[in-house]
């Protein structure tokens, strides 16, 4: 995988939440196991980014419906921001995604289904409440991403070439983590609405990330994939527990009425994740918005 050489000029978003231009172009010969040459690893983040360019398409449209309620300038400009990290976002992970896909490992029925389920939770949910349901999905991105930038050890077993992926996609997740927040709270405001939808989505979210990793699994035993006994897939996992737990007294932290992500300042762990990526693409990482 390469970044683009020559960045474009013209730049939207904010100083805090600048939206980069990756253009990151994913080699074949990345190894289809590319996460420790484990499939269980592999395949529970190849699941997620399944999810992700049509997820990142819902959480745009839903701050999108409340855009012209909102009468913060600065809010507003943190919005365009925001949808520029995402519209990024999607099609980094869609690219990703096809180099997946042409492995043998369907990650195009994981985007399709994502894509189904999506658009009957549009028909039935309120704006408000898909809303609500991008606040939810955004604090379980903001956990990971901050719990990697943390911990960038997580990802040592990762191909070299997809590091900066990952890495890229967790900055700018902390970057922007409280602005749909914040347009509910400008635009809704209902803790009920808010924490009942937590709630909803933590179930769903957990079955079918969990069900997409086993579908995952299942095709690649077509592969000529690294036999290896449950245990020492486990072991990958097991390692990183402790990083892990804490993880549930972050996610609890959302139910409580007065929860606002900015409580935990993470601007000292981004900007170790932004000597990370410089490392890996030089200063297309530093841009200013």
């Amino acid at each position: 995988m390469t970044a683009a050489a020559n960045p474009s000029t013209h730049r939207i978003g904010t100083e805090a939440i600048p939206v980069r231009h990756m253009d990151f172009e994913f080699d074949d010969s990345i190894p289809t196991f590319w996460f420790g040459n484990d499939p269980l690893r592999t395949m529970i983040l190849t699941a997620l980014s399944g999810t992700f360019p049509e997820g990142e398409r819902m959480f745009m449209r839903s701050v999108r419906h409340f855009q012209k309620g909102i009468t913060d300038p600065e809010l507003q400009k943190q919005v365009k921001a925001f949808i520029g990290q995402e519209a990024h976002h999607g099609k980094e992970h869609q690219s990703f995604n096809d180099m997946m896909t042409r492995k043998g490992i369907p990650v195009d029925k994981v985007d399709k289904f994502t894509k189904v389920g999506i658009s009957r939770e549009e028909k039935f949910f309120s704006p408000q409440r898909m809303l609500a349901k991008t606040c939810a999905l955004e604090h379980f991105t903001a956990l990971f991403a901050e719990t990697l930038l943390a911990h960038p050890e997580l990802i040592d077993d990762i191909d070299e070439n997809l590091k900066p992926l990952w890495m890229w996609h967790a900055i700018e997740e902390s970057e922007h983590k409280a602005v749909a927040y914040d347009v509910y709270q400008d635009q809704v405001g209902s803790y009920w609405t808010r924490a009942s939808e937590m709630a909803f989505t933590t179930v769903m979210f957990s079955f079918f990330a969990s069900l997409h990793t086993v579908q995952l699994l299942r095709a690649s035993e077509q592969l000529d994939k690294p036999k290896s006994p449950v245990g020492q897939r486990l072991k990958g996992i097991w390692k990183h527990r402790n990083i892990f737990a804490d993880l549930g007294k972050h996610y609890l932290a959302y139910y409580n009425p007065k929860f606002h992500p900015s409580q935990i300042d993470s601007k000292m762990l981004r900007d170790r994740g932004l000597a990370l990526l410089t490392q890996y693409v030089g200063e297309k990482a530093n841009i200013s918005a």
